[in-house]
């Protein structure tokens, strides 16, 4: 390989004066023609603290491989990966969206470190998988991003189940619909084996997104974690690296402000999740593109909702797989003028130029529905302002349950006395949850709220009860809800000042939430208000809180 493939590693490995540090990787097995190869790292993600990532060790060896078959030198290194399902409602869940930044430096530090020329990066949950990107916006090396793929959905009497009917059973237990044993079942059968949560929530989302971004190859999205597919995507990706080191394409050149349109539209179609708006919003940050909020509200408003993919809808991400992946849909919307067809892509080629070929989803099929007859004709994604929300917010709606919603404020100072509300019946038709101080810097951390919305549904609620947070949702969360409220309570937004009895509204289609107080009373109420002391002040928790952005700014921690 020419030199101009090793820009990076050269600097550590060529010269005599470099003979220290050939001498430490002779002892990690590198020979003499290895220090002639480009050096590619392997980002893995593998860990065996949840099902999403057990299984990446395995992807990681296909990943190397396919390195070493193309004429460079892999060398697999691990990060951290954390669970938000296992974490969901406790104090733990506040080191999730922490763990996207972590993982996002760690990645940044030992490919600076190692001077590697490229590198692939595996991701099989929320939050590793921006953090691999945002790493990859960050660093500028040629690399590729690999979904480690949907895990299978698991089965009770002939009926499907993932991690959201756990969690939503847990809401009809304490309504007495189902008893113990019935939990028990559900419990036991809902996880079969390894893969990222199987509905459209935030890791499929997330993939989805990235491929439209142009940083996987084709289909990566859209496979089984367990599967031939899943291993010969590795292995492509590997061999794709060493091209785009040849060819110097690197990560900027495809993270464009059309790329992010892309990702957007694409989300959208599929129905996904809400952490979308806040990931998207971090890896342009590090990629230095203007992406903003508003650009969902102007994206939203002529892409439709396709796919009846879970929470929502009714299939999981198993069934898209089955029916022929994202390519097809890609393909739809790219002839539907929805999509920019002249995006770079990490095969080398425009995303026009990978879908000449792509398939058509069969006829007989009704889990992505034709542009012709959409699920919903504009966004489910709303961004929401008004006096609750001046600095923007980020709505579910769906559509199934209403565009407005008018109701009676209960509100709550952290997730968990919220949950023990809903659970114990003290939440009632009408009501209108506020869960706040669950924000960035107030969490700190910005919880996923997947607990309580899950009762909400669990107890037959979903159309009869709203929340609201400055917390965040699971990409399983579904019924009336609005999350990343900004400013956050901790920063003295009006979300701060909401009492218990006060009328709340949330109009889907005005965009608006709003706090039914005259302004006179706001502002008074804003004038006693004081901030909280903070809960954390030492560890990795306060240096985040110290130094995040908001929401509605993608809660980074690497300003400018």
């Amino acid at each position: 390989m020419s030199s101009s493939t090793r820009e990076f590693s050269s600097q550590v490995v060529d010269g005599a004066d470099r003979a220290p540090s050939r001498a430490m990787l002779r002892a990690v097995g590198f020979n003499d023609t290895d220090f002639t190869k480009p050096q590619v790292g392997v980002a893995s993600t593998w860990a065996m603290v949840t099902p999403c990532n057990m299984h990446i060790n395995h992807l990681a060896v296909e990943v190397e491989q396919g390195i070493n078959s193309a004429g460079g030198k892999g060398i697999i290194f691990n990060t951290i990966t954390i669970s938000d399902g296992i974490s969901m409602g406790t104090e733990g869940m506040k080191y999730s969206l922490v763990s996207r930044e972590v993982i996002a430096d760690s990645i940044e530090t030992v490919i600076g470190c190692q001077g590697y020329d490229g590198f692939v990066t595996i991701g099989g949950c929320d939050k590793n998988m921006p953090g691999c990107v945002i790493a990859m916006a960050r660093l500028n090396r040629p690399s590729v991003f690999v979904y480690g793929g949907t895990i299978m959905p698991g089965c009770l009497n002939g009926k499907s189940l993932d991690v959201v009917s756990v969690f939503e059973a847990v809401g009809a237990h304490a309504n007495l619909k189902i008893d113990d044993s019935t939990l028990h079942e559900i419990e036991s059968c809902a996880i079969p084996g390894p893969g990222s949560c199987g509905g459209m929530y935030t890791a499929n989302t997330m993939a989805s997104a990235i491929e439209a971004l142009g940083l996987s190859l084709p289909n990566s999205s859209a496979q089984a974690a367990i599967s031939d597919a899943k291993r010969k995507d590795c292995h492509s990706a590997g061999e794709a690296v060493l091209r785009l080191i040849e060819k110097n394409i690197r990560p900027r050149d495809i993270l464009t402000k059309k790329a992010f349109e892309n990702a957007i539209t694409v989300v959208i179609a599929l129905g996904g999740s809400t952490n979308a708006v806040l990931h998207l919003l971090a890896i342009a940050h590090a990629a230095e593109v203007d992406l903003s909020i508003d650009d969902f509200t102007r994206i939203g408003a002529r892409t439709p909702v396709l796919a009846d993919l879970r929470p929502s809808g009714k299939y999981s991400m198993a069934k898209l797989v089955e029916i022929g992946g994202l390519t097809p849909l890609l393909k739809m919307l790219l002839d539907a003028g929805l999509l920019h067809g002249d995006c770079l892509t990490v095969t080398g080629k425009t995303l026009a130029e990978n879908l000449v070929d792509a398939p058509h989803y069969p006829i007989n099929q009704d889990v992505v529905v034709p542009i012709s007859t959409p699920i919903k004709k504009n966004s489910h994604l709303v961004i929401c302002y008004g006096n609750l929300a001046p600095g923007g917010s980020v709505a579910k709606i769906s559509g199934k349950e209403g565009l407005s919603f008018k109701g009676t404020a209960r509100v709550f100072d952290a997730e968990e006395d919220a949950l023990a509300a809903i659970l114990n019946g003290t939440i009632a038709a009408g009501d209108v949850i506020v869960i706040r101080y669950e924000g960035p810097k107030g969490g700190p951390g910005m919880r996923e709220m997947l607990s309580p919305t899950s009762a909400v549904m669990g107890k037959g609620l979903g159309k009869d009860v709203a929340l609201i947070t400055d917390g965040r949702f699971s990409g399983g969360t579904h019924g009336f809800v609005v999350g990343h409220i900004t400013p956050e309570a901790f920063e003295g937004g009006p979300i701060a000042i909401v009492q218990d009895g006060d009328t709340i509204s949330i109009d889907a289609e005005k965009s608006q939430v709003t706090l039914h107080c005259d302004d006179t009373e706001i502002n008074q109420r804003l004038r006693r208000w004081t901030r909280p002391t903070p809960r954390y002040t030492r560890g990795v928790l306060a240096k985040y809180a110290q130094t995040v952005t908001s929401a509605s700014e993608g809660a980074v921690t690497d300003r400018f």
